[in-house]
């Protein structure tokens, strides 16, 4: 194929000028932004917050307490609700009918009811089982078992289970059916094959939703403030009854969370980075043309 001749410059056009294309709406979007933010600015700067309140009581003792119960909670809670979903998606993929209709209406019932509702059932089991142990051998009172923080591990963690056992599924199906066809014709079992060859790749679709339900779970132990757990928020809310300073408490719970989040933000980004490694597409090496001596 010959080279194509360059286009031939046409002096009628040479005393036009070029003109740049104006953005009026992004300008007026972008003006509207900056107002609405000087203006919460502005609130809060002109407020009736006491700001020393604010640094006096964000490294309170009591404050410090509720977020170290924060951090357990959450990653008790993550832990829980890993295992119930691994283990639940393993079973719904099962082709017992009885372990996939088990496994199906945990799934239902826990997504299917509010959070809060299943914390305060599990409060309140002793109105349904006042007793728990095996007779003859061990027997507790159900109000000695069921403190704040069982509850809220029971609550969080089983309610974890049933939306972390679809991101399960969705990653285990996400994985090519030839490569579970290969192990088992060179004999490995069901359980191998899933630990060995399906679940680390299916880590590539399963860490970024499960991140973003660790960085939903430090958010939602909030609300087992109302049976009594002592986290952040709820040791903020004690102290704010005592001393009337609401605003000032509330920001030092909210600047706390957003610590938290932030951190975890930062990790799941370099927890995806390396599940990724390989996924991406990969250039072919340059081939040199062999030369002639």
């Amino acid at each position: 194929m010959g080279m194509e001749k360059p286009e031939r410059f046409d002096p009628s056009i040479a005393h036009l000028t070029h003109v740049p294309r104006r953005h009026y709406g992004r300008w007026i979007a972008s003006a509207l932004i900056l107002a609405a933010f000087a203006y919460v600015i502005k609130a809060f700067a002109e407020g009736q917050i006491d700001w020393t309140v604010v640094g006096q009581f964000f490294t309170a003792q009591s404050i410090i307490s509720g977020l170290g119960n924060t951090i357990i909670m959450t990653v008790c809670a993550m832990a829980l609700g890993i295992a119930l979903g691994v283990l639940f998606a393993i079973m719904v993929m099962s082709p017992n009918p009885v372990l996939k209709g088990v496994a199906v209406f945990y799934i239902w019932f826990f997504r299917g009811t509010p959070l809060l509702l299943q914390l305060l059932i599990w409060f309140n089991l002793a109105l349904v089982f006042p007793r728990i142990g095996i007779p003859g051998l061990f027997e507790a009172r159900m109000v000695d078992v069921m403190t704040p923080f069982v509850a809220t591990l029971l609550g969080l963690g089983i309610n974890q289970g049933a939306y972390t056992a679809e991101v399960v599924r969705s990653g285990i199906l996400s994985v090519d059916a030839g490569q579970t066809e290969a192990a088992k014709a060179i004999g490995m079992t069901r359980l191998t094959t899933l630990r060995r060859i399906v679940l680390p790749q299916a880590m590539r679709v399963i860490i970024p939703p499960v991140g973003n339900e660790v960085i939903s779970m430090v958010k939602l132990t909030s609300i087992a403030s109302v049976i009594g757990f002592a986290e952040v928020l709820r040791n903020a809310q004690t102290i704010y009854f005592a001393n009337a300073r609401v605003i000032e408490l509330l920001i030092v719970s909210a600047g706390w969370y957003l610590i938290i989040v932030t951190v975890l933000s930062i990790a799941q980004h370099f927890l995806e980075r390396y599940f990724a490694k390989g996924s991406g597409r990969r250039s072919r090496p340059m081939v040199r043309p062999a030369v002639e001596s």
